[in-house]
């Protein structure tokens, strides 16, 4: 029988991987990628992406201690379940125009924040010191990540498991998806948004999963 630790660790990794690939995060980095130094994007957007993960399971975890831990698992267990058929719904009726709209979207606003930061230093090659790119990267994904799906994902799957578990799996999860999109660049790009209706549907199962899961074990 598996810990409320493992049991959150698990959770939250296979959440974050079904969630992320073929997400904006994912498009940044992949692009980011290709321009800069690779391990140094994938630090900048990693950490982002890993004080995000923390700070949603720290508020997670202060939600149980203000509300009532039924409430509070009912409440996580509707989320699931809005979740599951949104993603369900998206990846089935998405085409593949829109996630070709997301990473021209993702291109412009790149392309945007170089030409302003060229401005500055025109002729010069600051945008690839080390710790302009890490700047860039970490922002840029951070903003990204802000009120998106994971992230409240992660805030009630703290609130309803170990929330060390939910921090280091998501933290895990994260570093996959980010450690995959630098490595394959534009072209894992392209690919990704050939399959991402496939892995929006099982992340719509498996967030199901997790709702069914809910219900069955009931609040603690």
């Amino acid at each position: 029988m598996s810990t409320p630790f493992v049991e959150g660790f698990l959770k939250s990794s296979a959440l974050v991987v079904l969630s992320e690939i073929g997400d904006k995060t994912f498009f940044i980095a992949a692009l980011l990628a290709m321009r800069h130094a690779r391990g140094v994007v994938f630090l900048g957007s990693w950490l982002a992406l890993v004080v995000m993960t923390v700070l949603s399971a720290v508020v997670g975890a202060a939600v149980t201690t203000s509300v009532s831990p039924r409430a509070t698992h009912n409440a996580a267990t509707v989320l699931f379940f809005v979740f599951g058929a949104r993603a369900l719904r998206d990846s089935l009726s998405s085409g593949s125009s829109e996630d070709e709209d997301e990473l021209a979207e993702v291109e412009r606003e790149l392309a945007r924040k170089t030409r302003g930061g060229k401005r500055g230093e025109k002729g010069k090659r600051s945008r690839d010191r080390v710790s302009t790119v890490f700047a860039e990267a970490f922002a840029v994904t951070f903003l990204a990540e802000w009120g998106d799906r994971s992230q409240i994902a992660t805030i009630g799957l703290a609130a309803q498991s170990d929330v060390a578990g939910v921090a280091l799996g998501g933290s895990l999860g994260h570093a996959l998806c980010t450690g995959v999109a630098v490595i394959g660049g534009r072209k894992l790009a392209d690919r990704a948004q050939d399959g991402e209706r496939v892995v929006g549907i099982l992340g719509g199962v498996l967030f199901l999963c997790f709702g069914v899961h809910a219900l069955v074990t009931g609040p603690p």
